[in-house]
C-alpha cells in the first residue's frame, strides 16, 4: 500500500528524469540523469522520516523498489539488491 510520502522516479518522453512523490501531481524535482532523480528522492525521503522509493527505467517497467530508512521494510528477508 503506498502512502503519501513514498516517491516514484521516471523519465518523461522528453527525456527529463522526475522525482515525484506519489500524493502529487506535480513533480518535486526534475533532473538530467537517473543517479540525480535517485539521489534526490532518497534524500528527500530520508528528511521526510522514510518510506518506499520506486525507480522505473526506460523501458517503463520497475528497475528498483527500496525502502528508505527510517520506514520499516515489509519484507527484509527477500530484499537481495541491497
Amino acid at each position: 500500500m503506498s502512502k503519501g510520502q513514498d516517491r516514484t522516479v521516471y523519465k518523461r518522453s522528453d527525456g527529463v528524469w522526475v522525482n515525484k512523490r506519489n500524493d502529487t501531481e506535480k513533480a518535486s524535482s526534475l533532473h538530467t540523469t537517473q543517479k540525480d532523480a535517485r539521489d534526490a528522492a532518497k534524500e528527500m525521503l530520508q528528511n521526510q522520516g522514510g518510506g518506499e522509493l520506486t525507480v522505473i527505467g526506460r523501458d517503463r517497467k520497475i528497475v528498483s523498489k527500496d525502502t528508505i530508512a527510517p520506514g520499516k521494510d515489509p519484507c527484509p528477508p527477500r530484499d537481495k539488491e541491497h
